[in-house]
């Protein structure tokens, strides 16, 4: 998860805490106190949609599946601060009317806050349960980065042995036209082999008619 995203979603879970708690302060004062008290309390749920837009726009910039869960939460918290604006509705109309007070109060605003209480710590839950799905996410692309690089190991050991195997095959090609060349050679020294015996034969054989020759003419004489 977005450590951005974290950031302001810690500010707005203290943020909606310290708004419930002036809430349930406001209830009890009067005059200018309480004007005084809602006008901050105004300022903060302010703050608080701030930070609401800010993790908005920072959850729709991740990927998909984080968005998804993220924004779900978001939900959430725009639920939660529309309890929190209502409660304040609540108080202001306890400004105009004195008698609406009593009827605040016994209206169940108390259980109102502690509900919001729970739903806090329910968002918080789940706040910690999506931390650790970011861990795991985390550990994912640690071990997808590690695969990755053995991966571009393994490709780089395979370049080398084919460059092993190209100079491999040429070394052998470059003995194969220097064994072409040296069986052409022998060809040829063996043709010249036997062009050489043919002519040694016949001169051979003309010694042999000529010596023939001679001594049957002195022996004729």
């Amino acid at each position: 998860m977005s450590n951005v995203f974290e950031g302001y979603e810690r500010q707005y879970c203290e943020l909606s805490d310290n708004l419930s708690k002036k809430c349930t302060a406001a209830v009890a004062l009067n005059g200018e106190q309480k004007k005084q008290k809602v006008s901050e309390i105004k300022a903060g749920i302010d703050e608080a949609e701030a930070l609401i837009r800010k993790m908005d726009l920072e959850a729709r910039a991740l990927q998909p599946n984080i968005k998804a869960v993220l924004l779900a939460k978001l939900r959430e918290y725009k639920s939660d601060l529309n309890n929190l604006k209502s409660e304040v509705k609540k108080i202001v109309s306890g400004n105009l009317n004195p008698s609406a007070r009593d009827e605040l109060l016994e209206s169940g605003m108390t259980d109102t806050l502690t509900a919001s209480a729970d739903q806090r710590a329910r968002l918080m839950m789940s706040t910690e349960r999506l931390n650790k799905s970011g861990d795991r996410i985390k550990d994912s692309r640690r071990t997808m980065l590690e695969t990755e690089e053995l991966g571009v190991s393994i490709l780089h050991d395979l370049h080398s042995q084919r460059q092993s195997l190209l100079h491999t095959h040429n070394t052998l090609h470059g003995v194969d036209d220097n064994i072409g060349k040296s069986k052409r050679i022998l060809t040829n020294m063996s043709r010249r082999i036997s062009r050489n015996k043919w002519i040694i034969g016949g001169i051979i054989a003309v010694l042999v008619l000529a010596i023939a020759l001679i001594l049957y003419f002195k022996l004729r004489k």
